[in-house]
């Protein structure tokens, strides 16, 4: 005769309902969105800050000679000064310790090999000239893609890589390009990082792309951009 005891020890535990694991599980996915948004809304106003600062860093660096500066931002092909928050496409203007005009800080950024490489750089409306950059975001190959920060061949492209507007101010008078690395010919072309073309044509095509929409905008709002600094001194006078 079999013992009650031992049949119940035999017995299979009932498995929980569907309803209890769907609910269990859409618990669990509610608890994880939310911590996902806490996380993302307290950093951030940290991340933000972080960018500020190396933004602000990367004008001075590009524009050595500038101790001050001014922000734009672009509507309509006009530039109007920035108000703290500004959303839209700002550009920075550099000016010395007399109120001089130095030059432009840029922003340019393109898909590298990896992600995309966001750059901030030097423009002189004058000569027409881009004259260094600094990388604000890049997570190309250590090694290779982040020669675009220690090539010395490659940053003396930038002493003055031309960028200069055609007279109609309508675009670049020559297209920014990358080549092979050795048969550079014009001062406007880039002379590739041997080993790095992925990295070194995505620099080609940001400084382009920038070049072709923003430089023509400057060039028709160059005096303003020049006289902006002395005009905000002379207001507050």
């Amino acid at each position: 005769m079999t013992d009650p005891t031992e049949n119940k020890a035999n017995e299979v535990p009932p498995l929980p309902s569907s309803f209890s694991l769907i609910s269990t599980l859409g618990i669990v996915a509610m608890l994880s969105g939310f911590l996902v948004v806490l996380v993302y809304e307290y950093t951030k106003p940290i991340i933000a800050e972080n960018q500020r600062i190396a933004t602000e860093r990367a004008i001075f660096k590009v524009l050595p000679q500038a101790t001050q500066r001014l922000t734009f931002i672009i509507k309509e092909g006009k530039v109007t000064p920035a108000v703290d928050k500004a959303r839209g496409e700002l550009i920075y203007a550099g000016y010395d310790a007399d109120n001089n005009f130095i030059g432009m800080a840029l922003n340019a950024a393109e898909q590298g090999y990896q992600d995309i490489v966001k750059l901030l750089y030097g423009y002189n409306p004058d000569t027409g000239c881009i004259t260094g950059y600094d990388v604000l975001k890049s997570t190309e190959t250590p090694g290779f893609g982040t020669k675009i920060t220690t090539d010395q061949d490659f940053l003396a492209n930038f002493n003055c890589l031309d960028a200069s507007v055609n007279t109609e101010q309508t675009g670049l008078k020559n297209v920014i390009r990358t080549v092979r690395h050795g048969t550079k010919q014009n001062p406007w072309e880039i002379d590739a990082i041997s080993g790095s073309t992925i990295t070194s044509n995505a620099v080609g095509r940001m400084f382009n792309q920038s070049g072709q929409t923003l430089h023509p905008i400057i060039a028709k709002n160059l005096t303003q951009l020049k006289t902006a600094m002395q005009s905000k001194r002379d207001d507050h006078e």
